[in-house]
């Protein structure tokens, strides 16, 4: 899989994840929203084949990155790692 890492741009952090098939990004998926219902902190996300794109802001905060962003980017890193 090939990674980027987590850059913030324009009030949110961004990250893009390439995977070998779209199986396997979708899997990813699946366990990135079981964490980000846990942390009660949904991303803005696109799915195209293999590719992920994640962003992360906080809503209540007015659309800025917040500690809960790092948090769940940080939760969401590990599980490809």
């Amino acid at each position: 899989m090939q990674q980027t890492s987590w850059t913030e741009e324009n009030n949110s952090l961004y990250r893009l994840f390439t995977f070998k098939d779209f199986s396997e990004a979708f899997a990813f998926m699946a366990r990135v929203a079981i964490e980000a219902e846990k942390m009660n902190h949904h991303p803005l996300w696109t799915n195209v084949y293999n590719k992920v794109e994640i962003w992360l802001s906080t809503h209540d905060a007015g659309d800025i990155v917040t500690e809960k962003d790092h948090a769940l980017a940080k939760k969401i890193s590990s599980l490809i790692s």
